[in-house]
């Protein structure tokens, strides 16, 4: 075994596979959709992810496709949510099926500084994002 996060963030699955948080969440923000990310499934059967879309893509996205950008109307287009999943498949093409993120959900807004969502050096806030997050998160596993 070689841990190559920060042991406390390190998700272990249902199977007791480890899957390094940060590797799935950099690739994740990697794509030009989406602006942060942070994934779950510790003692899950699979991985699932809170999404920020990136506000420039975003603006871009509701201009080409004619609708008004306000983030609660955005989570409820249907494809809107396809263009962010299209993203998320992207990236599992280069992930083992452990790592892969199956569903998502889009945050309310940015994870910042302010609204406690990050650290002063910029870290994801897991447990204050879960806190919030956390119904919606779980909902992804029910069928």
């Amino acid at each position: 075994i070689r841990i190559t996060d920060r042991k406390k963030d390190l998700i272990i699955n249902d199977k007791g596979e480890n899957v390094a948080p940060q590797k799935v969440e950099g690739m994740l923000t990697l794509q030009r959709e989406v602006a942060q990310a942070m994934i779950v499934g510790d003692k899950r059967p699979y991985m699932v992810a809170l999404i920020v879309p990136d506000p420039e893509w975003t603006q871009e996205w509701c201009a080409a496709n004619g609708d008004a950008c306000s983030f609660a109307r955005l989570a409820e287009n249907s494809e809107f949510r396809t263009a962010i999943g299209l993203a998320i498949e992207r990236v599992n093409k280069d992930l083992t099926v452990t790592e892969r993120v199956r569903r998502f959900v889009l945050a309310d807004g940015p994870f910042t500084i302010e609204n406690e969502q990050l650290t002063p050096s910029l870290k994801i806030r897991r447990h204050v994002l879960k806190q919030a997050y956390g119904e919606r998160l779980d909902a992804l596993y029910k069928p």
